[in-house]
């Protein structure tokens, strides 16, 4: 999800680079809506890691 975040951001800039205005708006929106769920689903993954961490054997 990352990559793709950063796949709309180049297309962002490089839209917004040639004056495509309204091309370069949607796919950084997009890039910062798809960054801001990998946000979300990382933390999630580190809470859920902590609290299900290995237990040593005895």
């Amino acid at each position: 999800m990352l990559y793709w975040a950063a796949v709309f951001l180049i297309i962002a800039i490089v839209a917004a680079f040639f004056g495509f205005g309204g091309i370069a708006s949607a796919a950084g929106d997009i890039a910062q809506v798809l960054f801001f769920i990998f946000l979300v689903l990382f933390v999630v993954s580190i809470v859920v890691g902590l609290f299900r961490g290995r237990r040593p054997r005895i």
